[in-house]
């Protein structure tokens, strides 16, 4: 007999077995009651929450010959003959292997029979994001009219990629992250109907290393399950699915903080002899710098025992939020630097001593330190806080000793230049996602500043750079989400934002020119 996964075998078979989604079931359930179910619904959001699943009951409710409180029985002919998928009437088809016009036009022609024995025709496609534009131009006629049994299921992770000539004729669901709580009650469940014995602990951080995905928490408990036939510890969970020991990450860490360069590089060398892969090591050790920063500012961590979160505890005592932030970013420039190197190691060596140097590990760069003390300089002189600016001459015809004089008139005329409407309603946002505890949105948002391109278009602008550890913060659906939530909340207007990277050369170049054309002699160093 063939072996089943666990989530197939587990998969909810009606609405109320699923968790973590009621306001999606109830209204489903609702409308099969009320005899409006729409003809045409698009299932959004992220991986194992329950897109599919409940595209599958609503198949088999709409066509259920004993329909109880808008649920399927699972017992008629009908249900049945769609749970083992010998009915032709209800169709799933994957989008990201059948994207293709003919694909599409195929169901076109299909809709016009009526169904073969259940009361609806019933189309579940899956990824549909993926469809090609010629796809969904053949698809837009029948989805916006389509024959009265017919119903269109449509589910997709990125909704933002559809048309929005297909968004508006469908019903939107979106479907959230599961909380880490109703998914230990279904591992409970779980467990107990497949008789796997397994700690509440365990369960716990199977919870936390789904984060909200249910199938990836189902595949957790998998493959413990195989590999321990009697007890899953929460020791066990953690080996199997790859997480580190911090004995390395623990010392390279403390080394960096301490700024004991010879430790940092015996962790090194001890990561090396023991085959392990440099950049996922540099990936773990970013992370572990984040937690830290994370416990700082809120105390709170959930992958840890006991024990490990004391040692983070007392790390994160010895060092400041600045310090720490700095080094993420020098982190993540050398986890860039790393994918193009063919000296791994060497690249790898050299960043890890420049990181544990005292004068590289403040947040910035020295050119843009020697850059905010001259802006400072010529915001006091234009004040009239400096009366007198002495400067080397530039050239020959230069005056020696030349003085710049500020006159009182100049004073009383001197403005402060009101701070910008998008540059307060950006402030409130950063303000609100430390208040709410998006500590990896805030920590890469934090001293960027906004340009308003126009009402509808804001530029967020990196002045330390925009890294490639930061970027990938920020494209994540969720975040993206959150960020675009706080920012209505601020604004009261849907806001398309662009990142802009300040670090650039050319700007460099830019404020270097603009600085000499002062008349200051400046040498900056790379």
């Amino acid at each position: 007999m063939s072996y089943t996964a666990l989530y197939r075998n587990f998969r909810p078979l009606k609405f109320s077995d699923m968790v973590g989604q009621d306001h999606i079931t109830k209204t489903l359930k609702n409308q099969v009651m009320s005899g409006r179910v729409g003809h045409a619904y698009l299932f959004n959001g992220g991986r194992g929450t329950g897109k599919t699943t409940s595209g599958k009951i609503l198949a088999r409710v709409v066509n259920c010959l004993n329909p109880q409180d808008g649920e399927p029985c699972n017992e008629c002919e009908i249900c049945k003959e769609i749970l083992d998928g010998s009915l032709t009437d209800v169709v799933e088809m994957d989008a990201a292997s059948n994207n293709s016009v003919e694909d599409i036009r195929s169901i076109r022609d299909e809709v016009n029979f009526l169904p073969t024995k259940a009361k609806y025709r019933v189309y579940i496609i899956d990824e549909v994001h993926m469809l090609s534009t010629g796809a969904f131009n053949a698809l837009l006629k029948t989805l916006e009219e389509p024959p009265e049994h017919v119903k269109f299921i449509l589910a997709t992770t990125e909704p933002q990629k559809l048309p929005t000539t297909i968004l508006s004729r469908c019903q939107r669901f979106d479907f959230k992250k599961i909380p880490e709580q109703d998914i230990i009650k279904r591992l409970k469940i779980i467990c107990q109907e497949a008789k796997i014995k397994v700690d509440d602990e365990a369960l716990g951080i199977m919870a936390v290393l789904s984060e909200g995905h249910m199938r990836d928490a189902i595949s957790i408990l998998e493959r413990c399950s195989q590999e321990n036939s009697e007890n899953i510890t929460i020791e066990e969970v953690k080996e199997l699915v790859g997480l580190p020991s911090l004995e390395y990450i623990n010392k390279l860490t403390r080394g960096i903080l301490e700024y004991d360069t010879t430790k940092a590089l015996e962790a090194i060398d001890d990561v090396i002899n023991d085959g392990k892969d440099l950049y996922n090591f540099l990936w773990e050790v970013i992370k572990y710098f984040k937690d830290i920063l994370v416990y700082k500012t809120t105390n709170d961590l959930k992958l840890y025992s006991e024990n490990e979160i004391q040692e983070i505890k007392r790390l994160a005592d010895i060092t400041d939020e600045e310090h720490l932030l700095g080094i993420i970013y020098k982190l993540s420039d050398l986890e860039n630097d790393l994918k193009w190197s063919s000296q791994k190691t060497i690249m790898f060596q050299t960043g890890i001593i420049k990181a544990c140097r005292k004068e590289s590990s403040s947040f910035g760069s020295s050119i843009e330190k020697r850059l905010e003390e001259l802006e400072n300089k010529l915001a006091g002189l234009k004040s009239g806080q400096i009366e007198r600016v002495s400067y080397e001459p530039v050239s020959e015809q230069s005056v020696k000793n030349k003085t710049i004089q500020v006159s009182k008139e100049d004073k009383k005329e001197d403005k402060k230049i009101p701070e910008s409407n998008a540059g307060i309603a950006w402030k409130k946002v950063i303000d609100s996602l430390k208040r709410n505890g998006k500590i990896r949105l805030y920590t890469a948002l934090i001293n960027t500043r906004v340009n308003e391109l126009n009402d509808l278009v804001w530029e967020i602008e990196f002045p330390n750079g925009l890294t490639s550890f930061n970027q990938k913060i920020l494209e994540t659906v969720d975040n993206k989400n959150e960020l675009m939530k706080e920012i209505f909340k601020a604004t009261g207007k849907e806001i398309h934002i662009k990142y802009k990277d300040g670090k650039s050369k050319e700007t460099q170049e830019k404020s270097k020119s603009s600085i000499n054309d002062l008349g200051i002699d400046i040498n900056i160093i790379e």
